[in-house]
């Protein structure tokens, strides 16, 4: 099965009081290069019944090549993962192989969670890094499609996301995203977004 999708910045503007992307990323991952993670000692064989791989269509400024993500299990959940990126389960972090400075912490929610407590904490989390921008909602052309809470923190170190997204089974998850300002930011922005929008609570 081959999925086509829309890969767009972590930067978004907010224009007439609405979430729009930024400019999309340049992507350098090798075209067309189908790669099978090795399990490691650490790597946990996902649980749930989904294709052990998946193609991806990442649309950057050389066309729309498509890249191989394998799937990979957390606690409670599972995603597909890029080739240039790890996973750690018992974190739930995600992040670039050869840069782990660029990371997401993944954590599942509880059914019963307080979506204004999880806003205030985020703000509080997020203001040492600037100023807090909301975007919760509609995203506009973004992977994710729509955030119940969607804060950024855009600074002199780069820029942090806390958001609160449901996959379409209805499951909510907390994404923590760290991007700092350097070369590797558009590697990591475009096929993190996408590899987050693959999260799936294991099957009951």
């Amino acid at each position: 099965m081959k999925i086509s999708i829309l890969v767009v910045a972590l930067t978004l503007t907010a224009c007439s009081g609405t979430a729009e992307p930024s400019i999309t990323p340049e992507i350098s991952t090798p075209v067309n290069e189908e790669v099978t993670a090795p399990e490691s000692e650490n790597e946990q064989k996902p649980e749930a019944s989904r294709p052990s791989s998946e193609n991806f269509d990442l649309m950057t400024g050389e066309g729309n090549p498509s890249h191989t993500a394998t799937l990979q299990q957390g606690e409670g959940f599972s995603l597909y993962v890029f080739e240039k990126f790890a996973f750690d389960a018992a974190k739930g972090r995600l992040f670039l192989s050869s840069h782990p400075e660029y990371y997401v912490d993944i954590e599942k929610l509880p059914a019963n969670y307080d979506l204004a407590q999880l806003a205030t904490a985020g703000k509080k989390e997020l203001d040492p890094f600037g100023k807090v921008s909301d975007y919760s909602g509609e995203l506009v052309e973004h992977p994710l499609g729509f955030a119940e809470l969607y804060l950024q923190s855009s600074g002199g170190e780069g820029i942090h996301d806390y958001i609160v997204w449901k996959s379409e089974p209805g499951d909510a998850f907390l994404f923590r995203l760290r991007n700092p300002k350097g070369e590797e930011a558009s590697d990591f922005a475009g096929p993190v977004l996408v590899s987050l929008s693959t999260v799936l609570s294991d099957s009951k």
